[in-house]
């Protein structure tokens, strides 16, 4: 690993003092009086040297190993631990660079394995090596011979669309859990005031409302700027980040369902927000807003031959019974490709799920809606993710249970293999 590695393990002794002085705080104040400086310095003296030491040994004892079928990672001083990541269950291979790592000139990659509670991570390579290992890895993991996938560089990539940063921040702006979270830092102090007529009472609980409310644009602004999205053969790219960057990639045919969301405040504009279910992975967003004709065509790239549907059926004026007035924004269509729904009023929503990666369908239908002779329709995904088509008359939601079982069995027996794509002429 590269020379720099054993500063990200040399804060755990710090850590550890802190964690002690959080649980008992008393008792941590108390023993501080007592200390002289001169004792505290010696303690430094002690401590600073210890982590130094913890650092280096974590680095020195953390080893990794690409072989024909597996990439091992051997971590461990006192307990000894090995993963063995087996490259043709590779999600995704990411390259992640946080603030401080950029100083250095380092990056940690990221492995997401399917079946994998968490990633596993390889921390830290040169920026130069990490990129290298990542191409190699998934050269091996598209079946290209271990000399071969070593020599590969990086697949070239097609530029598809560059989020700017101003509309990235009107869209934040624009959003309604924006406006909620900042309502709701204005109106609670606004009632304690009046209920309390205390200012210390209304300024401790304003500040932490405010700086949440700010916090959550901020921080979504600085991991989504300068969103790029590029398509190669391995997969969709996403390059991201104002302080911490990442590279990331979205593998071909392990996507299981697409969102379009199109908040009520993007409408006027033709924004609209790209999400993403895929098995096994963290990969959430692909794109954060964009103009509804490129999210569409970005669609088109993720699911070959499939177009976002514009029609989508309502459920009958009965609906409304069990349903009052959100039974509006409800709808569906089956195409050949998709099952997709669509919901919401103020946040209108469409998921898009292929056929081929429905797992199972289901009807479920309520007292209430026995009377009303209304049913829903659920399909589930292997990213654990339900779509469900709510409010449809019983004697169509038990058609499109036998047609959807049936589409589904298809669309398994037709799709392509959930591996890394080999058309490519260079590198992973």
């Amino acid at each position: 690993m590269h020379p720099t590695t054993p500063l990200r393990r040399a804060w755990a002794p710090f850590a550890v003092i802190v964690g002690w002085a959080v649980h008992d705080p008393d008792h941590a104040f108390e023993r501080l009086g007592q200390l002289t400086p001169l004792t505290l310095l010696a303690a430094f003296g002690v401590l600073l040297p210890a982590a130094a030491l913890y650092g280096f040994l974590s680095w020195w004892y953390t080893h990794y190993a690409v072989t024909p079928s597996e990439l091992r990672i051997r971590t461990g001083l006192l307990f000894r631990r090995t993963a063995h990541i087996r490259l043709d269950r590779l999600q995704a291979v990411d390259v992640t660079q946080p603030l401080l790592a950029r100083v250095f000139g380092v990056a940690k990659l990221r492995l997401d394995v399917v079946g994998a509670a968490k990633k596993d991570e390889l921390a830290f390579l040169s920026e130069r090596e990490a990129r290298a290992l990542r191409g190699e890895l998934l050269a091996r993991a598209a079946g290209l011979a271990p000399h071969t996938a070593h020599e590969v560089a990086e697949a070239p990539a097609e530029h598809l669309l560059r989020v700017p940063p101003r509309s990235l921040a009107v869209a934040l702006l624009l959003t309604g859990g924006t406006w909620l979270a900042l309502l709701g830092a204005l109106v609670v102090p606004g009632v304690l005031w009046l209920t309390t007529h205390n200012l210390w009472t209304v300024v401790v609980s304003a500040v932490p409302l405010l700086g949440g409310a700010g916090a959550r644009s901020v921080g979504r602004f600085a991991a989504e700027y300068d969103w790029t999205l590029a398509d190669s053969p391995d997969g969709l790219r996403i390059d991201r980040g104002l302080l911490d960057r990442s590279h990331e990639t979205v593998p071909p045919g392990r996507v299981q369902t697409v969102v379009l969301a199109e908040p009520v405040l993007w409408r006027r504009r033709g924004w609209v927000r790209v999400e993403l279910n895929v098995a096994g992975s963290a990969n959430s967003v692909l794109v954060p807003v964009a103009p509804r004709p490129l999210a569409e065509a970005v669609v088109a790239r993720v699911l070959p031959g499939v177009s976002v549907p514009a029609d989508f059926a309502r459920p009958p004026a009965r609906a409304g019974w069990a349903l009052p007035l959100w039974w509006r924004g409800q709808g569906l269509t089956v195409t050949d490709g998709v099952f997709a729904t669509r919901r919401g009023l103020f946040e209108r929503r469409v998921h898009l799920v292929p056929h081929a990666k429905v797992q199972s369908v289901r009807r479920t239908q309520g007292p209430w809606q026995r009377r009303l002779g209304l049913a829903d329709v659920s399909v589930d995904t292997g990213a654990n993710k339900t779509v469900t088509a709510r409010l449809r008359p019983a004697a169509e939601a038990s058609r499109l249970l036998r047609e959807q079982a049936d589409r589904s069995r298809t669309g398994r027996r037709d799709a392509r293999p959930d591996r890394w794509m080999t058309d490519r002429t260079t590198g992973g």
